[in-house]
């Protein structure tokens, strides 16, 4: 049942992550926002912050990932570019919390790491994988240079924001577990009913 009820947290954190995708990132780049990407990652971080603070399981957060990426290649145009750097977030995030572990403090040193490790991470994997594996034309086209903005350039932005939002996020999960405690199966079905709405709001921002 805990493997179920854990599950189940995964498909709520993905949509939630998914949707702000979809719906804001819909907006940021049809009026075509400066680094916009940099909202969207403030916003995927406190999300898989607090997902590791409810549940502090290795893969979880690529899991979590892979279905934000699910999200919102059924409810929105499939841009493997987009696609590409949800899932490497996740990843990024995923390594480095395994690694670092977490501190119960709210702003502790380790908490603050983990962000930064990630956001660095997960800017690198999608820029050199788009790059030189998939080989997506534009980047192909901006080679080394375009690379090299999105890692130091936009990646120090991203890990500036991931260091403040990453020990929130862990404080705001970790503070759930009270909950989940009192109210297991109403919290279940709660978050299920929550998955639901989050696809059919999906289905209309798309």
């Amino acid at each position: 049942m805990r493997d179920i009820k854990n599950w189940a947290w995964f498909l709520l954190f993905g949509s939630l992550w998914g949707l702000s995708e979809v719906a804001a990132g819909g907006i940021l780049y049809a009026v075509e926002i400066p680094s916009s990407s940099i909202f969207l990652a403030a916003w995927a971080f406190l999300i898989l912050a607090v997902a590791r603070g409810v549940v502090d399981r290795p893969g979880s957060s690529t899991v979590i990932g892979a279905v934000a990426m699910l999200f919102k290649l059924v409810n929105a145009s499939p841009f493997i570019c987009h696609l590409l750097g949800i899932f490497m977030l996740g990843l990024a995030f995923d390594i480095a919390a395994t690694l670092l572990g977490r501190s119960g403090r709210r702003f502790s040193f380790r908490n603050m790491l983990t962000g930064i490790v990630s956001a660095y991470g997960g800017y690198a994997l999608f820029a050199l994988s788009i790059t030189y594996i998939v080989r997506y034309d534009i980047w192909v086209q901006g080679g080394w240079p375009k690379v090299a903005h999105h890692m130091f350039i936009s990646g120090s932005i991203a890990a500036l924001v991931a260091a403040v939002v990453v020990p929130i996020g862990y404080y705001l999960g970790a503070g759930s577990l009270s909950l989940q405690a009192k109210r297991p199966r109403w919290l279940y079905a709660g978050t299920m009913a929550g998955v639901a709405l989050l696809w059919i709001l999906g289905r209309l921002a798309g």
